[in-house]
Formats: C-alpha cells, sequence, structure tokens
C-alpha cells in the first residue's frame, strides 16, 4: 500500500514544517530536525533549506514508513489504517511499532484493540506531551474511519 493524501496531510500537520533545524522537543537537543521532522546526521544547527527540499526530504521518508508497514502488518489494512500507522511510525520509528502491542493486536486481527493503543505512546524524553496527546488521538481516528 502507499499513504494517502489523507495520510499525508494528518503527517503534515502534526509535524509542521520548519525550514531551519530546530532541537527534538522531547530532548532539547539531538536529533536535530528540519522540514516535516526530517532528521539525519546532516541535519545541524543553523541549517536551512527551501520548502521544495522539505517536500524532498518527506517523500523519502514516506518511502521507508511505507515499506516498514508493508513489511510488518501481517494482515489487510483499510486505507485509514495505513495512514494512521504512516503517521505513528513516520514519529516514533519502525523499531516503535514492530515492538508495540499495537501491531501485535492489529496482526491478531483485533483491530479495535490496535486502535486504543495509540493512547500510550504519548511520551517523549519521559513526560506526556500534549501534542503527541492530540496527534496520538487523530491518528486512532483516522485509523478507525
Amino acid at each position: 500500500m502507499n499513504i494517502s493524501e489523507v495520510g499525508l496531510d494528518l503527517i503534515k500537520l502534526h509535524e509542521g514544517c520548519k525550514l531551519i533545524a530546530y532541537p527534538d522537543p522531547g530532548s532539547g537537543g539531538a536529533p536535530w530536525t528540519i522540514g516535516y521532522g526530517h532528521t539525519g546526521s546532516n541535519i545541524v544547527p543553523g541549517l536551512h533549506i527551501s520548502q521544495e527540499q522539505a517536500d524532498e526530504y518527506l517523500k523519502h521518508d514516506i518511502a521507508w514508513v511505507e515499506k516498514c508497514i508493508n513489511n510488518s502488518a501481517k494482515v489487510d489494512l483499510t486505507q485509514g489504517e495505513f495512514d494512521a500507522l504512516c503517521s505513528f511510525v513516520y514519529n516514533l520509528g519502525c523499531a516503535a511499532l514492530g515492538k508495540s502491542t499495537l501491531l501485535a493486536k492489529l496482526n491478531a486481527g483485533d483491530s479495535d484493540g490496535a486502535a486504543q493503543e495509540f493512547g500510550k505512546w504519548t511520551k517523549a524524553g519521559g513526560r506526556v506531551l500534549q501534542g503527541l496527546v492530540v496527534r496520538r488521538k487523530a491518528e486512532m481516528d483516522v485509523f478507525l474511519a
């Protein structure tokens, strides 16, 4: 499967787009981030990019996200489930999905139980972030749509 415009809009809304590198909100430092939440060793304090580069980073990053989900999900997904998982993986990484109860419930055929797991992923740096609470709720809503 591939992400839809709904999924891309979900990511864009919750990541925002910043054309100047900024520190991770959870750690206050590394990993440095730019565009729609893009990270990497080449993202350093003071880096500036264009909107076009931000869009390219997102396109590149979505490719590994889609691959992660397509390799991890052992059941057929709805477009909403796939889009919500794309936002989740884009934010937390493939390893988080792989070890999650969310994925275990999904692969066991319990999509309602899987949906309830989104709300458990609201902490960064050991503390609950309101932005993550809002994002996980939005992901759950798209997942169930």
